[in-house]
């Protein structure tokens, strides 16, 4: 496994990110702690989850289920650097979601009895809140980290400008401020190029893409589709019929590459400059296996030049769209 720095922080996390949201919904409790002792043993150390995980609302099913893994004992805590989000509503009550400090606060405690942990060591806001002040943002954490209940806090679904703006309020606080963002970034999806992954390198943040094989698509869907493994509906449909030519095109520079498509698409995004690593979210243990065996592959020039003819990027802004 390799390692590398959270952003500007001393933080030492793997490059590949377990994700957890199908912990619950999808794979079992038994599977799922399985998984989890199965990335240790491969050396990831970086876990990521959200309060609202398990889709029933209040409930965080998927931060119980790391909790009751957590309580194992065995270093299972002390190996993990674990990351849980808080934004989404989890009561039908008033304050029950977003930034305030209220909810700050709750959501917080919360997330540590679920996890029954005495601190998450990376609280991330799961979107912006564009109706909460940052100064009151801020000094709710602030409190957190004075308290030892988060040590990094972190961002998810930001424009550039919301990082420029939090980063702004926290240094007039003198707060360390966010040390990550994560968006949806992959071949397909490239859009944060434009403004959010220059304003996080700008900032010192690591990057954390979600969604690194856009549900699937990038994962060999139309060789999966053709041999039976896999059935398209949806928006996934559409796309394929769409853009099956470009999807041709890149699992046949796969096979010629000599590495299996998932693979591919996660070691691209691992040689994006700022990326920490991408989250992924395995069902099963092979594939969480084959996100681990991406951090071995190796792109050289012309591969990654390859891939953007394939999938063409963007410039960072202005010059993405203007001289």
């Amino acid at each position: 496994m390799d390692y590398t720095h959270l952003g500007r922080t001393g933080l030492s996390v793997s490059r590949a990110v377990l994700g957890t949201m199908n912990f619950g919904p999808q794979t079992t409790e038994d599977d799922s702690h399985a998984i989890m002792d199965r990335a240790h043993e491969l050396g990831v150390n970086f876990f990521d989850t959200a309060n609202v995980y398990g889709w029933a609302k209040g409930e965080g099913i998927t931060e119980q289920i790391i909790g009751r893994w957590f309580a194992k004992g065995g270093g299972r805590r002390e190996k993990t650097v674990i990351a849980t989000k808080l934004y989404g509503d989890m009561s039908d009550w008033p304050n029950g979601g977003k930034l305030s400090a209220l909810n700050i606060r709750r959501a917080l405690d919360e997330s540590l009895t679920r996890l029954q942990t005495d601190h998450v060591d990376l609280y991330q806001f799961h979107h912006v809140d564009r109706e909460t002040p940052w100064d009151e943002i801020w000094q709710a954490m602030e409190v957190a980290v004075q308290q030892g209940k988060v040590l990094y806090t972190g961002s998810s679904n930001f424009a550039g400008w919301h990082i420029a703006q939090a980063q702004e309020a926290a240094r007039s606080r003198h707060f360390t401020g966010l040390v990550s963002e994560q968006s949806i970034y992959n071949l397909i999806v490239r859009d944060v190029e434009r403004e959010t992954l220059p304003a996080a390198r700008a900032y010192g943040l690591g990057m954390i893409p979600w969604s690194p094989l856009h549900g699937g698509l990038l994962g060999g869907v139309i060789e999966k589709t053709e041999e039976g493994s896999r059935r398209l509906e949806g928006r996934s449909a559409e796309y394929v019929a769409e853009h099956r030519e470009q999807l041709e095109q890149y699992e046949a520079f796969a096979r010629e590459h000599g590495t299996a498509p998932g693979e591919l698409a996660l070691a691209w995004l691992l040689h994006q400059p700022g990326v920490t690593g991408p989250i992924t979210g395995p069902r099963t243990m092979q594939q969480l296996e084959s996100a681990v065996a991406a951090v071995d592959v190796r792109l050289d020039e012309a591969a990654l030049a390859r891939l953007d003819e394939i999938f063409p990027g963007h410039d960072t802004s202005p010059e993405d769209y203007a001289w």
